[in-house]
This record gives C-alpha cells, structure tokens and sequence, in this order.
C-alpha cells in the first residue's frame, strides 16, 4: 500500500514538474511598460493577459513587466537590460519613459531580437533601434486637444499645459500637436500670442505621471494667475489618478466651463474620467485605446519573429469625449 502510495505521488510530482517545464520553456513576448502603477497600463496588461487566454496552447506567451513606480526611469532601462539577457525572451515591446535613455539601453545591449515599441515612441533619430511603433498617433492626440480647446475659446487665451515625464517622447509629441492646433503654426517650443494664445510663466509643468501633483500644480498656476483661460493636459493622471481633488479644484469653475470662458482638454478616457466629463467639468477628453494596445502587441511581434512586414507606425484609434457624448464616445 506504502509503495502503491509513494508511486502515485512521485508520478503526480512528475507530471507536475513537467506543466512547470513546459510553461517556462514558452517563448516570451515580453512588454515592459513605464510603471505599474498608472491604470493605462494596467489596461495594456489586461490586453497582453485577453492574448494569452487566447492563445493558451501557444509556443508563445505574453510576459507584461515594468518597474512599481511610472517615475522611475532608471528602473524601467534597468528591467529592459535584464530581459534583453534572458533566453526565454523572443522580442520586446517597450513603452520609453525617458526615450534617450531606452535608446542608449537598447545600443549598449545591441539585442538580437525584434524590438518594437508600444504607446510611447523613440525619438526619430534612434528610430533604427526598434521595428515599429505600435500606438496612439500622439501628435495627432495632442492636436485634438488643441482644436477643441480654439474651437470652444476661439480669442485664445493664457494657458498652461500639464505634462508628464520630460524624456516622454509621446507626451512630447501631443504637446507640440497642441501648440501647433492653438497657434496655427508648427513648430513652436512655447506659445506667446501665435493665435491669441500664450502659455503662463512656470509652463510646461512636467508632473511625472502623478496625479496629485498634476492638481496641486493646477493649483498653484491658477492662484499666480488669475486671468488663466485654461489648460491643456498632455495625460489624463490628475482625472484618473486624482479625481477628488481635481473635482474639488475645478467644481467652483463649473459655470465658466459650461459658458467656455475656461477651458480644459485632457488626455484618455480612463476610470473616473468619464465621471468628470458627464459633471462638466471638462471640456474634451481625447482617450486611447491601451487594451488594443496590449492585445495586439504579442501578435505584432509574432510577424516580427517570422520576418513578416509589419507597418511602421501602427496606429490604434482614439477616443473623443464631450458632456454631450460621453456615454457613446468609447469604443467597446
């Protein structure tokens, strides 16, 4: 009975170690975000994790990784290096909060592998480096906050724009989308007058992806200057990632933003974005699609495996929200 027992539980172990094996010899796909702790990523997780369910027989799997912290740049290149040097890892997708540093990661590392990138580009000239860009188009993000800003306050204005990281290629690039839709020019580093708009001393304000500080920088801007006409918001972290008080901040300017004497256009459609929409409390969201984002990056860089051509850049839709629209303006 003790052997017929001990037989049973070795040949358990047995199969058990070999589901073990036979789930970490699976190729990885890996997707190294900015940080885990923005709910626009989290989505792209639920994206990479809809692709596994979905493809569970699979000699491939989707790895999603990023360093706890959206400000941690150094964190994010050093996760990058470290996957590069696993065999298990088969190509990369990678979101650059700080796109030099990514760049010099990635030419310090010289990967073997396809490397692409996800909501968050490199810079041009270290477009090399990768094999697309899977994303929103961010200049044209950028420029859609701009145009429902002038359409809603055509005069213009002073104004101030909140942005997130300063080595961000993707907010870089909605900001100057921004500044192109407002001044009517392309090219401007800061507004002063093109189109009848100026930015505040003090702006850009770059918030690192923090929701709380975004607001307390709204905050401040607002007190030093009392004839601002509005903000642009590059991502939507002080709405998500600090909803309470940014409603808080901007519940006594309600009547101004129903009327557009102030106006505020911001980025994404996540969590209690939508709320703050339907409460007036903003003018235009312009939303992503991160779940997209996430559940077709493993199969993009499936064809890159197989030598397939892939499209440089691949472009995933956006989302456009007023009061009026706010419950039909997302895509499902």
């Amino acid at each position: 009975m003790k052997h017929t027992l001990f037989i049973a539980v070795a040949a358990a172990a047995l199969s058990l170690g070999a589901g073990t094996a036979s789930a970490q010899e699976k190729k990885q796909l890996v997707i190294v975000v900015k940080g885990l702790d923005n709910p626009f990523f989290e989505a792209i997780n639920q994206g990479c994790q809809k692709w596994n369910s979905e493809n569970a027989d699979s000699e491939y799997e989707c790895f999603y990784t990023g360093p706890a912290s959206t400000s941690d740049e150094a964190g994010e290149a050093q996760i990058v290096q470290d996957m590069l040097g696993k065999p298990s890892t088969v190509a990369m997708a990678i979101s650059p909060s700080n796109a030099k540093l990514i760049a010099q990661t990635l030419k310090t590392a010289a990967p073997t592998i396809p490397i692409m990138t996800l909501d968050a580009d490199l810079a041009v000239e270290d477009a090399a480096l990768r094999k697309t860009y899977l994303g929103t188009d961010n200049y044209l993000m950028g420029k859609r906050i701009g145009d429902y800003m002038k359409e809603a306050k055509p005069d213009g204005g002073l104004v101030c724009s909140i942005q997130g990281n300063p080595g961000a290629d993707n907010i870089l690039r909605r900001a100057q989308g921004w500044r192109d839709s407002l001044s009517g020019q392309e090219g401007l580093a800061a507004l002063a007058g093109e189109g009848g708009w100026t930015e505040a001393a003090g702006c850009p304000v770059f918030t690192n992806d923090d929701g709380a500080k975004g607001v307390q920088a709204m905050t401040d801007i607002l007190a030093a200057n009392p004839d601002l006409v509005g903000f642009g918001i590059m991502g939507g972290w002080p709405l998500f990632g600090a909803p309470q008080p940014y409603m808080d901040l901007f519940t006594p300017y309600a009547d101004k933003i129903a009327s557009n004497d102030f106006v505020i256009g911001a980025a994404d459609t996540l969590g209690a974005e939508v709320d703050i929409a339907r409460a007036g409390l903003v003018t235009a969201l312009v939303g992503q699609r991160p779940f997209e984002m996430g559940y077709l990056a493993p199969s993009t860089m499936i064809s890159l495996i197989n030598g397939e051509d892939v499209p440089d850049p691949v472009f995933t839709g956006l989302d456009e929200c007023t009061k009026d629209t706010v419950d039909t303006c997302i895509q499902k």
